[in-house]
């Protein structure tokens, strides 16, 4: 059987949370989002200006991903690039970032967001 395209195109990605509009105005801050749709508190819609879309779902039993442990998995993060990481990264905090690993001899830092996602600021 040969494959003649994809199945289908990204719409969204979406991340659990327990409260949805709080955590999309981090990454509105985080990430230069616009809200692209919010008619109620349990699913946020934002969009970047290339389209790129990221919803907030209320998961009134979340749980945050734990980091680093083998036995607990991140599930899904973010590689946000920056152009300047001592410049970024007390812009990331004071929206409500938490440092889990620096990695200074690398080209990237672990963060969780305030509810536990994890993400990463690159840098080249």
């Amino acid at each position: 059987m040969t494959s003649t395209g994809p199945v289908g195109r990204l719409r969204s990605v979406v991340l659990d949370c327990p409260e949805p509009r709080k955590l999309a105005e981090f990454y509105i801050g985080l990430l230069g989002l616009e809200l692209a749709e919010n008619e109620d508190d349990t699913w946020v819609v934002t969009v970047d200006s290339e389209g790129r879309r990221i919803v907030f779902q209320a998961a009134p039993e979340y749980k945050p991903p734990h980091f680093p442990d083998p036995e607990a998995s991140q599930q899904i993060h973010f590689d946000v690039l920056v152009d300047d990481i001592e410049a970024a990264e007390p812009k990331a905090l004071a929206l409500g970032a938490k440092l889990v690993q620096p990695n200074d001899n690398d080209q990237f830092r672990v963060y969780a967001d305030p509810v536990g996602h994890i993400f990463c600021l690159m840098w080249l």
